[in-house]
């Protein structure tokens, strides 16, 4: 069901906005839904204001650990309001055991600290202006292939030190593995050293929809330039904190992480 409302995106033109909230996508931890709306419309998803395109086209996304209800609520230009208490399922996360790291990597030094609050710094930044784009309507494709290495919201314990949930789905890989675009976008960020996150990139999908490749070893593309679906952008590696090579897909909603594997089909089947 789900895979068919995003194929549908891509297909068909928007439609007219229905009397009840017309939502379309996973409502669940880390998943991401479409609602369509008259253009003029206010929305909110709890008490955040959500953006709504000229067509009344919106996104909205859900933290790893959103509770079992939001609300969604629409103010239209007339005043009259719709509100609708969305069900969101529950989910359980599994959790990893990662080993022999740099120990400076699992608890760095101060002069590290601040290195790391500097690249930090700057994927903000690189999120904090979210556009009009309407490349998230795209159905999305893998970026990379090979097994699953490491998935969405599982809590990550790091030379037995228990540390942040991960926010992303890893792809095991060679290292020079080609990594492509899994919709069109634009190059927000693409930095070959960040420490943490190594060779690094993120692309805007517009509406505050940013999916982000870390660890590369190599970038083929430049900040401001817009890529399409498929497009090489760089190539798998081991940089910044990983212990082989490997390709962390991220997905935002603003400052919310997602889970991008939601977004793709089934993972095609490695080639001979």
């Amino acid at each position: 069901m789900r895979h068919l409302a995003f194929a549908l995106f891509c297909f068909f033109a928007v439609p007219a906005p229905a009397a009840a909230i017309d939502l379309a996508g996973d409502l669940v931890p880390g998943g991401m839904a479409v609602g369509w709306t008259e253009p003029d419309a206010r929305v909110f998803l709890g008490d955040r204001p959500v953006m709504v395109g000229e067509d009344g086209v919106f996104v909205i996304g859900f933290g790893r650990d959103q509770g079992p209800s939001q609300q969604v609520t629409i103010i239209h230009a007339d005043g009259r309001v719709e509100q609708q208490m969305l069900t969101v399922a529950h989910r359980a996360y599994e959790t990893q055991r990662i080993d022999q790291l740099d120990q400076n990597m699992v608890t760095p030094d101060p002069e590290t600290e601040a290195r790391i609050a500097a690249d930090q710094a700057a994927v903000r930044a690189a999120r904090a202006t979210p556009s009009e784009r309407r490349d998230f309507l795209m159905r999305f494709i893998w970026p990379a292939t090979g097994p699953i290495s490491g998935v969405y919201g599982s809590q990550r314990i790091l030379n037995g030190v228990p540390k942040a949930p991960h926010f992303g789905t890893d792809i095991a890989a060679p290292e020079g593995s080609p990594v492509v675009a899994p919709a069109d976008g634009e190059v927000r960020l693409a930095e070959p050293g960040f420490y943490l996150t190594g060779g690094t990139i993120i692309l805007d999908h517009g509406h505050g929809i940013y999916s982000s490749y870390l660890h590369l070893s190599a970038l083929e593309v430049k900040s401001g330039q817009m890529v399409r679906q498929g497009q090489r952008i760089g190539a798998v590696g081991a940089t910044g904190r990983a212990t082989g090579a490997h390709l962390h897909w991220g997905l935002n909603w603003h400052e919310t992480r997602l889970d991008p594997a939601l977004l793709a089909p089934p993972m095609p089947a490695p080639v001979p």
